[in-house]
């Protein structure tokens, strides 16, 4: 709902720089961190997860950024690079191109889930694995960790027009419109 009261697409640059803001605090704490998913990490859920060091969740989880059917928006450059580096462009390109869902078991083989558990297991695995990790020098956990995010975040391109242009078209109004009134988007390219 809160986009319905976006009038340009500077109000989305704001929007996006924001989310990054959100997220870079998680994405480089200084301690490893493991994100838990039973159902769906979608949207702003996946890039929660992402930001995670490791991700464990049920066989039938599902995870995806289907704003190509659902909103009509966009993500920043930052994120986009985030998700790249985490999932590789060819499963971004069905998240973000085809608005695809795609499933555990695949992520799982791809490397993006660490495993996955029956649903009932899932704490007592993530204790596990937090117990695992705390057995480990912390400051070199910490080095590596944030080695790692200035090497995905570094040398960004500036995507403002991208952002501006999305944000500021036809299509994103309609489909917030449509989103909100419970109905498929009807997509015009404007």
């Amino acid at each position: 709902a809160q986009f319905s009261s976006f009038t340009s697409g500077e109000d989305g640059i704001s929007y996006e720089e924001g989310i990054d803001r959100y997220l870079a605090p998680l994405a480089t704490l200084p301690i490893p961190t493991l994100a838990v998913i039973d159902g769906m990490a979608v949207g702003g859920g996946l890039a929660i997860a992402s930001c995670c060091d490791f991700r464990i969740s049920t066989p039938d989880a599902r995870f995806g950024v289907p704003i190509a059917k659902t909103l009509g928006n966009c993500l920043s450059s930052g994120n986009v690079a985030w998700l790249v580096a985490h999932l590789g462009v060819n499963i971004v390109k069905r998240m973000l191109l085809l608005a695809e869902l795609v499933t555990a078991p695949e992520l799982l083989k791809q490397g993006y889930l660490l495993a996955t558990y029956p649903a009932e297991a899932l704490e007592h695995e993530a204790n596990q694995l937090a117990d695992r990790l705390m057995q480990l020098a912390p400051i070199t956990q910490k080095s590596s960790k944030q080695t790692l995010a200035r090497l995905i975040k570094n040398n960004l391109p500036d995507c403002n027009d991208l952002i501006r242009e999305c944000y500021d078209s036809e299509d994103f109004q309609n489909g917030v419109a449509a989103f909100l009134d419970g109905k498929p988007p009807i997509w015009t390219g404007k």
